[in-house]
């Protein structure tokens, strides 16, 4: 293991569901946090709160990832008042569904916009935070299981998401000799807002198209988060964990539409 030892992470969209989990993990990890959000202040200052249980600095600012003139220079102003980045992730995003040939340009673009190109800005931004530091870090991107398999009805957000997954790949490659490690993680369907079950407990949740039966929760995908920013995944890069319950498994239709378990029985 390397003797990276992360003080300072910035974590995009964490005023609620896998951001605000992914902000919790890492405080409770040692890091002080830099905490955006889009329009839910409250959100975002009752994750700072939480944030500040485990004995972390949280500082919260305003970000709206389609301004790609202004999003980098968010980031840059959390860093330079956390006094650096170690650790960025970036959470940030949005879908707009609709079938391919209805979906308008608009909707392709806030999409792609939100989830590929404000996502490319604020990783280079926080990236070049790190090569000027010189003591590697960690860049972990949440994508999807739609990073993998499409879905129907989701021809933009699908897009993006196998968009961001090469992205973090090439990433990968190119910031591999400065120590810093880029990964994906992948969610499933998670009781989140995105999802309508925010504050909600998944584990009543009939889901029989996916293997563990249930969606998942937040605090899941941030444990794995929580791994990949850690010294022990000092060797993982370039890779993408599904955390999905075994959707993939089923294939994406399957996994979130199957309505019975008959698929179970040889």
């Amino acid at each position: 293991m390397s003797d990276f030892q992360p003080t300072t992470a910035i974590v995009t969209g964490a005023e609620s569901g896998i951001g605000r989990a992914t902000a919790v993990a890492l405080a409770e990890a040692g890091m002080d946090v830099g905490i955006t959000y889009l329009e839910d202040i409250r959100g975002a200052e009752d994750t700072a709160a939480e944030v500040r249980t485990h004995g972390r600095r949280a500082v919260v600012m305003q970000i709206d990832v389609t301004d790609l003139q202004r999003c980098g220079q968010v980031i840059d102003r959390l860093a330079e008042e956390l006094g650096g980045v170690d650790v960025f992730v970036n959470d940030a995003g949005t879908g707009d569904n609709a079938p391919f040939l209805e979906m308008t340009l608009d909707q392709w673009r806030h999409t792609v916009a939100t989830d590929l190109d404000g996502a490319f800005v604020c990783i280079q931004h926080a990236a070049r935070r790190m090569v000027e530091a010189g003591r590697g870090g960690r860049i972990i991107g949440i994508t999807s299981v739609h990073e993998h398999q499409p879905r129907v009805g989701s021809a933009a957000y699908d897009a993006a998401k196998h968009g961001l997954g090469g992205l973090l790949k090439t990433v990968a490659l190119e910031l591999g000799r400065h120590g810093i490690t880029v990964n994906a993680v992948a969610p499933g369907e998670i009781a989140t807002q995105m999802t309508g079950n925010e504050d909600t407990d998944p584990h009543p949740i009939d889901r029989p198209g996916v293997p563990l039966g249930r969606p998942g929760d937040a605090r899941e995908i941030a444990a794995v988060v929580a791994f990949l920013a850690s010294p022990l995944a000092s060797y993982v890069t370039g890779a993408s964990y599904a955390v999905d319950g075994g959707m993939l498994q089923m294939g994406p239709q399957a996994g979130s539409h199957l309505q019975s378990d008959d698929w179970r029985q040889a």
